[in-house]
C-alpha cells in the first residue's frame, strides 16, 4: 500500500552497477574489488554507490539474493516443462543474463553462487526423474540427479566460460544430447 515504486534511472543505475561488478568478478576475486572501480565501470561517483549499497559485499549479497530468487521461479517453470524444451528455456535466460553468469561461474568468484545453483538445478532433475522412471529407487535417483545436473552445469559452464561461441539452439541440442544418455532403465 505505501510501496514506493523506483523509478528507471534508478533501477538502471543498479543495473550498471551490478554489471560492473559481473565484469570485475570475472576478472578479479571480490576481495580484490574495489568501490571506486566498481563506480569508474558502471560510470557513476562513489556516492552514488554507497547511495545504494553499502560496500562490495552487500552490492554481492544482494546480487545473489536476486540472482537466487530468479533462478529458483525459473527453475519451478522449467519443471513443468519436457527436458528439451526446459534445457530450451535454460539456455535462453544464461544467454539473456550472460554476465551474471560469467560471475557464477568465474574462477574468481566465492563460488557460493555457484553451488546454490547446482542444488536448484539438481532438484529440476530429480523432478524430471520422478516423471521420466519413478521405479528408481531413492539413493539410484539421488545420484542420476547429481550426474545430470553436474554434466549439464559443467557443459554449459563452458559455454559462458567460452564466451557463448555457439548459438544457443546449438547448446539445446548439444545438453539434450548428452542428457538423453543418461536415461536410466530400472
Amino acid at each position: 500500500m505505501g510501496e514506493k515504486k523506483t523509478d528507471r534511472r534508478t533501477l538502471k543505475t543498479r543495473k550498471a552497477i551490478c554489471d560492473a561488478l559481473a565484469q570485475l568478478l570475472y576478472e578479479k576475486e571480490l576481495r580484490k574489488v574495489t568501490v571506486q572501480e566498481i563506480a569508474d565501470l558502471a560510470d557513476v561517483n562513489r556516492v552514488t554507490f554507497y547511495k545504494h549499497y553499502l560496500d562490495v559485499y552487500d552490492l554481492y549479497e544482494k546480487i545473489e539474493k536476486e540472482v537466487l530468487v530468479e533462478l529458483g521461479l525459473l527453475i519451478l517453470q522449467l519443471q513443468e516443462l519436457p527436458p528439451d524444451d526446459a534445457f530450451e528455456h535454460l539456455i535462453g535466460y544464461i544467454y539473456d543474463e550472460r554476465l551474471i553468469f560469467r560471475m557464477i561461474f568465474s574462477p574468481n568468484s566465492t563460488g557460493q553462487l555457484r553451488d546454490k545453483f547446482s542444488k536448484m538445478v539438481e532438484g529440476l532433475f530429480r523432478q524430471m526423474q520422478k516423471e521420466e522412471n519413478d521405479k528408481l529407487n531413492d539413493n539410484m535417483a539421488e545420484y542420476l540427479a547429481c550426474y545430470r545436473a553436474h554434466g549439464c552445469i559443467a557443459v554449459l559452464e563452458k559455454w559462458v566460460r567460452n564466451d557463448l561461441d555457439l548459438p544457443k539452439d546449438k547448446m539445446t541440442e548439444i545438453i539434450s544430447d548428452l542428457d538423453s544418455n543418461t536415461t536410466y532403465l530400472a
